[in-house]
């Protein structure tokens, strides 16, 4: 079978993107807490019939940050065997935000291929700018509104995210050359079931205003999000038709993590 090195590369790229903009179309009321340090979440990508991928979402222990409580997230992906023979990835991404999860403090991306690369976004909260940094040195700088996250906090600030008027929840997230504006509406509940468990869901559609190259919308493409219909608010099925084919993320494990809040939900 040939697969085109463009449409895995692509794939992939929108794995890893709607991972971590995942939305929560329902109310999380203040004293509920819906996760914990150790949380990891494993999924199977799919393209076509190919198994093209596995990534994970994992909820790291607090951290200290320059005298600052935060929470620490980590992002991974790695292509499968098979496509380890000719497009190999391994892929890491990490993100800091203050203990009350309303804004980011630090993001970092490391990308293996055959050569590895990095980069690091730095939040300046004074000057209200957030600054991408490669190789050591500032290559763009936005300017950013409060709660402001980048792409792998903002997933978990919309699982505890409110909804407006409309059931829509909208927040700002940036990658420190663009501040960009993601949004979801709630479709209706379902039922589904994966490799013989069934879910009850919600099922939503994200909408991002800015985007451009492969997540453009054209006239055929969709993106849709299958969450657990309780306060984790779990992901368990991404499926997706953009302008570079189709693919499905299914959830394989996860596990709930310590009995210890990692968030600090007082300040919901």
């Amino acid at each position: 079978m040939k697969i085109s090195h463009i449409k895995i590369k692509h794939t992939l790229a929108i794995i890893a993107y709607l991972l971590i903009i995942l939305i929560n179309p329902a109310p999380v009321k203040s004293e509920e807490v819906i996760f914990y340090p150790g949380e990891k979440m494993t999924f199977e990508v799919r393209w076509s019939f190919v198994v093209a991928a596995e990534t994970t979402l994992e909820v790291m222990p607090n951290e200290d940050m320059d005298g600052t409580p935060s929470l620490h997230f980590v992002y991974t992906a790695k292509t499968s065997p098979f496509v380890d023979n000719f497009y190999k990835v391994r892929d890491r991404i990490e993100s800091w935000t203050d203990t009350g999860l309303k804004k980011s403090l630090l993001y970092k991306k490391r990308h293996e291929k055959k050569t590895v690369k990095g980069v690091i976004v730095q939040f300046d909260w004074n000057k209200l700018e957030a600054r991408q940094i490669k190789n050591g040195n500032i290559t763009d700088t936005v300017i950013i509104e409060e709660n402001t996250f980048d792409p792998l906090s903002v997933f978990y600030a919309f699982r505890v995210g409110r909804p407006d008027e409309h059931n829509c929840i909208k927040i700002n997230l940036t990658d420190g050359k663009k501040v960009i504006r993601a949004n979801a509406k709630l479709l209706k509940k379902q039922k589904i079931t994966i490799a013989e468990k069934s879910y009850d869901t919600i099922l939503v559609e994200p909408e991002i205003e800015g985007i451009s190259g492969v997540f453009q919308k054209t006239k055929d493409s969709r993106m849709q999000i299958w969450i657990t219909d309780d306060n984790k608010r779990i992901p368990v099925r991404i499926k997706s038709r953009v302008t570079v084919g189709s693919f499905i993320a299914d959830l394989i494990s996860y596990s709930p993590g310590e009995n210890t809040p990692g968030l600090n939900t007082q300040a919901h």
